[in-house]
């Protein structure tokens, strides 16, 4: 089972890697407080703008909502739901020992 790795675990990959990277010859540029990655300092100018278009008139439809609220009370049943039988129920009970270990189950009546 594989269990997750710690941060610490994880700084020192980081580092592990950095070191690699710069023994390889690689660079790290430094930048002054404020100053941005970015391109010319803006973002992906090529996005994808969405306008809003005007939403459609809606047509109210009673007659519509009528027959199927009709059909849908038609659909349902009328009779009555069975009474529950009048016999007790039983249900398991564990008995435990004096000190919390349990011993046998038994049916009891509730």
């Amino acid at each position: 089972m594989n269990r997750p790795s710690t941060k610490s675990e994880q700084r020192a990959k980081l580092s592990q890697q950095v070191e690699d990277f710069l023994a390889r010859g690689g660079s790290i540029q430094q930048l002054n407080m404020g100053e941005t990655g970015l391109v010319d300092g803006n973002y992906n100018s090529r996005n994808i703008v969405i306008e809003k278009t005007t939403s459609a008139t809606r047509t109210p439809v009673p007659d519509v909502v009528a027959s199927i609220e009709a059909r849908r009370r038609a659909g349902k049943r009328t009779s009555t739901p069975k009474p529950h039988s009048a016999q007790p129920r039983q249900r398991r009970k564990i008995i435990y020992d004096d000190f919390g270990e349990p011993l046998r189950t038994i049916w009891v009546d509730s």
